[in-house]
């Protein structure tokens, strides 16, 4: 697919200004692709840029970006040279890359016949309390007994994973999404990768619904929500604009909402939300004028997998769900925050957040006898306590830096959250007791190496950080006296997926 393109990044590269495209080869391929199409990072195209001024990008070039792993270059490009590089990716690639609802179908692969796969486990693992790892060191995912605290397979994984593993079927499958859009369907009771296809060509995420019928794919290029069936078959892809068709946008995540049988779509561009529903038992959907609905006096479309749409006043790309998918919180990237309601499809509150919040990470529990829910912030130093009834701030948990991911376990008082944003802080975990809503302990790893990314085993009793490098780890701790009870060595572990805890929705992890 990449080699298609190599002709328009030549032509591109002649007309660039001089230096730019060799700086762009030394630089940034890596992660965004020798043809500017995107990679471990996003495409670098002027319909990807459209939001971002020029001089925006030139300083997220300068100085790098918070919260994402993009480095700044300011010591080693002049500004002049920065500029340049700026003027080239805000150039058209001729043509421009295209990947449409044929080249869906045409790149699926049948791995594997499904007639021929056991029906129950091949291992005598708990399939309910299986990790799994994804090692971006080396692209492989290692399937962890959550029970024996020990690897049981390791299988190689599309380029740079990302978004998270879903499950579906009660666990037997997983749907993992890479960052080239190959989207893979792995059965997890007999080990084997069962079908695959590429759904785009930049791929945030994929969402998929719990019986696995449906699967939905966020793409930041092209601009597109695709839909397939669990099979990886293509049952659509809508292209992504405003309600007047005026201006594209990639989505930026999408994700599964149970209770209201529905995928909910997060969209960069856009001052909207989308909900699409899976389930064919749904209302059509009214779009412009209606005159009469009981009487069906205007135009309607099919409710079933096409776009209801709430309409925001800002851009917001970070949700956190309450626990019925009733209200959606979001957070746009300065900071500010909304509360949603998804069934009247209005703003209904706002959320008194300062810097970035990291609500897409955010966990919940009852505190005091109401629910709260807590975020990470990726600007500023504390864990925000939220009451989910006033929407108010009830606690800023002062911490040690900047940090990601939060999580817990509802048979835990702990909750363990990472300051990985922080060059100084970021091999430290600090412990948060959800009674007190204080730190009550600091669990240190090795000065200059990154530990992250908790989760918890099925019955909460051990809880599974990461070292976050390429001879990296997965350190298990004690949850309860949180001494560190064995490590796994791994190869970059950026995420741990607990299956009982993702298929239930466990309020101490992320959805």
């Amino acid at each position: 697919m990449l080699l298609a393109f190599a002709p328009s990044h030549a032509q591109a590269a002649d007309t660039a200004p001089a230096g730019a495209a060799s700086h762009y080869r030394q630089h940034c391929a890596a992660c965004h692709g020798a043809d500017r199409l995107g990679g471990m990072g996003p495409a670098l195209l002027p319909e990807n840029l459209s939001r971002l001024r020029k001089a925006d990008a030139a300083q997220v070039v300068r100085d790098g970006r918070v919260a994402t792993q993009m480095p700044p270059f300011g010591a080693t490009l002049s500004a002049d040279q920065i500029a340049a590089l700026i003027d080239w990716i805000y150039t058209p690639v001729v043509p421009a890359p295209r990947w449409s609802e044929a080249d869906i179908r045409a790149s699926r692969i049948q791995h594997m016949d499904p007639a021929t796969l056991a029906d129950r486990p091949v291992f005598d693992a708990d399939p309910l309390n299986l990790f799994l790892v994804v090692e971006a060191g080396d692209h492989h995912v290692s399937v962890l007994d959550g029970d024996r605290l020990e690897p049981i397979h390791r299988f190689p994984s599309r380029h740079a994973l990302h978004g998270g593993p879903k499950f579906a079927q009660g666990g037997r499958y997983v749907y993992f999404g890479s960052r080239d859009g190959w989207i893979t369907k792995y059965d997890l009771w007999n080990l084997k990768v069962v079908a695959e296809v590429r759904a785009g060509i930049n791929t945030r995420n994929v969402a998929v619904s719990p019986d696995g019928s449906h699967v939905a794919v966020a793409n930041y290029l092209p601009h597109t929500l695709v839909l397939l069936d669990g099979d990886l078959n293509l049952l659509k892809s809508i292209e992504v604009t405003d309600r007047d068709g005026r201006r594209s946008s990639r989505v930026s995540a999408v994700y599964e909402a149970s209770p209201r049988q529905s995928f909910v779509a997060a969209l960069k561009d856009v001052p909207e939300v989308w909900e699409i529903s899976y389930t064919r038992a749904v209302e059509d959907i009214p779009v412009g004028f209606i005159h009469d609905f009981k009487q069906r006096e205007g135009e309607f479309i099919p409710g079933y997998l096409n776009p209801r749409r709430t309409q925001l006043e800002d851009v917001l790309d970070d949700f956190f769900f309450t626990q019925d998918y009733s209200e959606l919180m979001g957070a746009s990237r300065e900071g500010r925050g909304q509360v949603v309601n998804l069934d009247v499809r209005k703003k209904v509150a706002d959320l008194p957040l300062d810097g970035m919040p990291h609500l897409g990470s955010g966990i919940t529990w009852i505190w005091q006898g109401r629910r709260v829910m807590a975020s990470t912030n990726l600007k500023l130093a504390e864990v925000t306590v939220i009451d989910l009834d006033s929407w108010q701030v009830l606690r800023r948990i002062p911490i040690r830096g900047p940090g990601f991911f939060l999580r817990s376990h509802q048979n835990s008082r702990y909750a363990f959250v990472d300051s990985m944003m922080s060059p100084q802080a970021k091999h430290l975990l600090q412990v948060i007791d959800k009674e007190t809503l204080e730190v009550v302990r600091e669990i240190a790893g090795q000065p200059g190496r990154t530990l992250a990314h908790v989760e918890f085993t099925r019955d909460g009793r051990y809880a599974l950080a990461s070292i976050w490098e390429d001879d990296g780890a997965v350190v298990v701790y004690d949850a309860q006296t949180l001494q560190e009870v064995k490590r796994l060595p791994m190869k970059k572990p950026v995420g741990k997926y607990n299956v009982w805890n993702k298929i239930t929705r466990e309020e101490g992890t992320s959805h």
